[in-house]
Parts: structure tokens; sequence; C-alpha cells
């Protein structure tokens, strides 16, 4: 596992910048790469010591109505994540309710609020960008008991620096939730009276009891704005939320199995600072299916309809259990005439996480065709779904066992391998098919390698599989020979072994080629 990772930290574009504290003395590895794994290109990368963090000072005092003018720069000291900042420090009651304004012009601020105990700081809550302001931070926090309390103005990476501004003021007053019923519909509005949230936007909140394992489904709908839910428990912890999964247009809805026993509290806001009428309605959701035992090889008829299970998107589904063991390949292809399909594939023990989806995978208009490799021996869930809420009607569905994942076979220098992409062949994440080849180079061999054919519109890869049997690609090409064939110049960055993957640059295809690598002068 990486002891740390790093995308765009350089705040330049897409160029990566990685600060680490080593943990311990020892040999380290840094791996540079781009951010598909399959794009290729030339790179510098540059590895320098970094001067000591500064010494955490004591934080700056900062009163209730006072606004500080500060600036992080270099020797400011940094959290754990390598991120600078600045602290201050005041104190309150238990129930007292603050409001943080965190602005910048030169960065993209964060404001923090926690607690420090014997050095460690403890983050209680946080915000990036505020509701309405931009990328400035706008933060409502009610203070859980007596003492003192620490503020961070940071920015939101690495590399922000420069002025801002922190306000720290009283709190406007809390949102105070009224009691609603599952099937109750209640037309409300927002307005400029309301309470606002920890975010510090208006916004209503309504209060119901449910029960363990109990499914509701809460909408929002508005003529006026753009909607938003979010669902807690009664220590107002979030616990989902939803801007646009309606069935139509900026309308919110929220699918959600209650966890235990007793009040839950819905927040109804716009996404945005708007005011306006909304209705909104709780109703139970019947509880999901038992999945329905599936073979391999057959294939079986089904529909999508109102009584169905619904998932978190509310998306109508049904569910099919099977048998696996490690390493098994199975694929499996869902049509339908009547609505955009979806497959999902997760473990049967627990709730339902998806390990792979697909949606148009088949390469036919809108239906789904997914191809997964069993991590591990035992029992799956294959969910039948449509890609939308509003989507029923009949499908067809089929399950097939694709066997153990190919051996790559042996590429050597200056001859010519000949193949057929089939549809028993290994499959990428697109469930495009490939012929995989492994070659053992030396560092700094310059290798041209050309795919053609006929049948397929060739796409070559290459790269070299990690310790956890994960690909890293390092340099692909789809045209650069002609309109459907792959020519790939590229240099061994170090001594061992690579793989070539002969395969398609679109889904399905299946034909004769033609592979060739050669040295380049």
């Amino acid at each position: 596992m990486p002891l740390a990772t790093d995308d765009d930290g350089l705040g330049e574009g897409t160029n990566s910048r990685l600060r680490f504290t080593a943990a311990e003395d020892g040999v380290y590895v840094i791996r540079a790469r781009p951010l598909s794994g399959q794009d290729g290109g030339a790179y510098t990368l540059g590895l320098t010591e970094r001067a000591p963090a500064g010494t955490a000072p004591t934080p700056q005092d900062i009163r209730l109505g006072q606004t500080v003018e500060g600036e992080i720069a270099a020797g400011d000291p940094e959290s754990d994540a390598g991120i600078p900042y600045d602290a201050f420090v005041f104190s309150g009651r238990r129930g007292d309710r603050v409001a943080l304004a965190l602005d910048s012009e030169a960065f993209d601020p964060m404001v923090r609020i926690g607690r420090t105990v014997d050095g460690v700081f403890t983050e209680l809550d946080s915000n990036d960008d505020g509701s309405d302001s931009g990328l400035n931070s706008r933060l409502v926090f009610t203070l859980p008991e007596d003492g003192a309390y620490e503020v961070r103005a940071t920015p939101l990476g690495v590399s922000g620096a420069g002025a801002y501004s922190l306000t720290l003021s009283e709190g406007p007053p809390p949102v105070q939730a009224q009691t609603i019923r599952l099937g109750e519909t209640v037309r409300g509005e927002l307005t400029e009276q309301d309470g606002r949230n920890a975010d510090g936007a208006y916004a209503d909140a309504y209060r119901f009891t449910g029960r363990e394992g109990q499914r509701v489904r809460i909408d929002m709908t508005s003529t006026r704005f753009d909607t938003y839910l979010e669902l807690f428990d009664d220590n107002q912890s979030s616990l989902a939320t939803d801007d646009d999964g309606g069935p139509e247009g900026t309308n919110s809805r929220l699918v959600f199995t209650l966890p235990s026993d007793g009040s839950y509290v819905v927040e109804a806001r716009a996404f945005s600072e708007a005011t306006g009428e909304y209705r909104l309605v709780i109703t139970e959701v019947e509880p999901d299916k038992p999945p329905q035992p599936l073979a391999f090889g057959a294939t079986l008829q089904g529909e999508i309809g109102e009584t169905d299970s619904r998932d978190s998107d509310d998306r109508g589904y049904d569910a099919f259990v099977f048998e696996g063991r490690e390493g098994q390949r199975v694929r499996a292809t869902m049509r339908s005439g009547d609505f955009d399909t979806y497959l999902q594939i997760g473990h049967a023990e627990g709730d339902f996480t998806a390990l792979a989806r697909d949606d148009d995978g088949l390469g036919e208009g809108t239906d789904s065709q997914l191809s997964f490799t069993l991590p591990a021996d035992g029992r799956y869930v294959l969910r039948a779904a449509a890609l939308g809420s509003d989507g029923e009607g009949l499908y067809s569905l089929e399950l097939q066992d694709r066997g153990p994942q190919p051996q790559p076979g042996s590429l050597l220098l200056g001859v010519t391998a000949r193949g057929t992409l089939t549809e028993t062949d290994a499959t990428a994440e697109d469930n495009s098919f490939y012929d995989a080849y492994r070659l053992t180079l030396k560092e700094g061999e310059k290798l041209v390698f050309k795919m053609v054919s006929n049948e397929v519109d060739s796409f070559l890869v290459i790269g070299r599989t990690g310790e956890d049997d994960a690909f890293e690609g390092l340099g692909s090409d789809d045209d650069g020979l002609s309109d459907t064939h792959s020519k790939l110049e590229w240099t061994a960055p170090e001594d061992g072994t690579y793989e070539i993957r002969a395969g398609t640059f679109q889904q399905g295809q299946t034909g004769a080629y033609a592979l060739m690598v050669e040295k380049q002068p």
C-alpha cells in the first residue's frame, strides 16, 4: 500500500508535488506515473529535503466580533498532511453558536475548528467553500462543551500561500426541527428569516421517527430553486445527502435504510443561497427482496416495476446470487428494449457495495455487459437495474463463466506474433478484449511496437504488474500507424519484465491481428 500519493499538488495545472515525512530509517520507493495509467511522455522529477516545519506557536487570541488579517507564508507550522496554517484560540460555553468566515484572494481557503490536548489537534468541523461565497470558507459551529477552541486558517492544498482575513462572530439562530410523519406532505418556504445550518445556508428541518432496517424515500421539489436534502441522526451526524436525485430537473430524492431505532432529522434547503416555496414528502419504501439464485449459462427473463427493490439512487432492480471462486472470470449481459440497463456486482454478505458496474458495455445501444474477475471464493450478488429512477419494463439477463484469466505469452524482438482476439480473451477495465505478451528488457532499450489488423481498431498498451498484481500502464497508442493500426515508440525506464497488451479501442471487437516489436536504431 502507498504511504502517500499526489495528483495536482504543485498548484500549476496537472503537475504534482508530494510532501512526506519518513516514519523510520530505511529505503523508500517513488513511483512517477500518469494519472490515467496509460498516457506516456517526457517528464522531470526532483527530490529535495525540506526544512523542518515551523514549531507550532501559541495560538493568537481572537474575540467574538473580531476580524484578523494574516498571511500564510514559508516557515508557518504544518499539519500532518504538510498543509501550512495559522492558529487562533477563543473560549466559549457549551451551546454557544459561532460563525467563522475565512476570505482570501491569494489562495483557496479552508477553515477548521477543533481542540488541542497535549499538543494534539483534534478537528471537530471544517469548511472549504461556503454557501454563495465562492472559494471562501463559511462555518457555523455549536460548541459541544465549555473551554478553549482552536481555529486554523489554512489553504486547501499544500501550495497555497498569501494574505487572508478571518472573522469570528456570533452564529445565527439554529434551524429548529418540526415534526413530520411518514407519508405526510409538507408545503414549506425558505425565507431570509429562517435559521441557518452549519454552512450558513437558510434551511428548514423536519424530525421523524424510524426503526432499524426501515427504508425511507425523501422527496423535495421546487419550481423556485435547486433543492438539496441532507439526513442526520439524532446526534447530528450526517448520514446521506442528495442534490438532483429526483425524477426530473433539479429536484432532490434521497433513499436510505435507517441503521437503528430512533429520531432522524431531514434538512431541506437550496443548493445555493436561494429562497422560495417547496414541497417535501417522506414515504416508507418496501424492504429489499432477497436475491434469487442464478446459474451460470442460464438466460432468464425479468421485469423492473414499481414493486421492485430500490437502491440508494432510487433505481429499481432485481438481485441474483451465485457462487464463485477466486480468480474466476464472470460475464453478465443485460438487454432491454424498454429502458437503459445497468449492472452491478458485489459481495453477498453485509450491506451491498458495488465491486464493479456497467452501463453500456455491450456496445449495442443502451444494453450492458459486465466482465469481472472474482477476488475471493464466496457468494456474490448481481443487480440488474434500470439506469434511471423512472426506468421500467422487460429485460433478459445471462451469466457466463469465462474461466481463469489467460496467462501472458512470450514475445521475441524481431518476430511477428499473429493472434486472434475472441470473447474468451482477457478483458480490460472498459470490457475490451486483449492478448498479453511479456518481454524482458534492459534500462534504456528503445523499442517500436506495431499492431495491424483489418478486423479491429487496434490499441496497444505497455506496462507492468506490481506486487499487488495491479497493472500499471506506462505507454499506449491507438492510431499511430494509420487510422486503425497502432505504433508505439517506447524506452524501458529500468531493467525488468514488461507486459504488452494487444487489444481494441472499442468494446466487443474480435478478429485477427499481427504484432511486431523491433529495436529502434
